[in-house]
């Protein structure tokens, strides 16, 4: 992807563009945790266009916060962001990445997610305030391994 996108580690500084972003797509950013070091922004010209994080445990992780600026949307951003989150996950040692969407579940199989059903998903997954009390019942959950 060819593109006047800088990709950059989250900084503390961040976060007000950050739930700003995540405001504009519908998504949820109460929850965002402190700090965001497993965060990445897509900026262009200085303004974040896009966003995705993880949150880590152990072997398993949470991938949320995957936005796009409206703006920016259909360009390929939100693949390049997901496709960064994934090689952050591989470098933590993660061996499987779940993510809870009520919207893009299409995008996310395209990817190599299946959906699965709540209760298979580890506790530390079903204790995070996205499974369990944020993201609707509803809910698609997703979840792929990594090699």
């Amino acid at each position: 992807m060819n593109t006047p996108y800088s990709f950059l580690p989250a900084k503390p500084q961040d976060r007000e563009s950050i739930v700003t972003l995540l405001g504009s797509v519908n998504l949820p950013a109460e929850d965002l945790p402190q700090p965001l070091d497993t965060f990445l922004i897509a900026t262009e010209s200085g303004k974040v266009a896009g966003s995705v994080g993880l949150e880590l445990y152990k072997e398993y992780a949470l991938l949320r916060s995957l936005a796009v600026a409206p703006a920016q949307q259909g360009t390929g951003l939100g693949k390049v962001l997901y496709q960064q989150a994934m090689q952050l996950a591989a470098e933590q040692g993660v061996k499987e990445v779940y993510l809870i969407t009520a919207t893009a579940a299409l995008f996310f199989e395209k990817q190599g997610f299946t959906e699965v059903e709540r209760a298979v998903v580890p506790v530390a997954i079903q204790k995070t305030a996205q499974f369990s009390s944020i993201c609707p019942a509803s809910a698609t959950i997703m979840q792929k391994q990594i090699h």
